[in-house]
């Protein structure tokens, strides 16, 4: 009799912040950092990719109304 596969979760996504290269991991699991922030802003924009969090947070301050 074999054992079943187990299930393994998928490795993080390296990335680097569009805006100032700093690398960061995001899960796809849904258990990212940025699923944690307050701000949300639609991405990408212009072509970028995710931001790192401190990036994330300085859009966030600059489109605050």
């Amino acid at each position: 009799m074999t054992k079943p596969k187990e299930s393994s979760r998928p490795e993080p996504r390296r990335l680097a912040c569009a805006r100032c290269g700093t690398e960061f991991a995001c899960d796809l699991s849904g258990t990212c950092w940025c699923a944690e922030e307050v701000a949300k802003l639609p991405m990408p924009v212009a072509g970028e990719d995710c931001l790192c969090r401190e990036c994330l947070r300085k859009a966030a301050a600059t489109a605050a109304p």
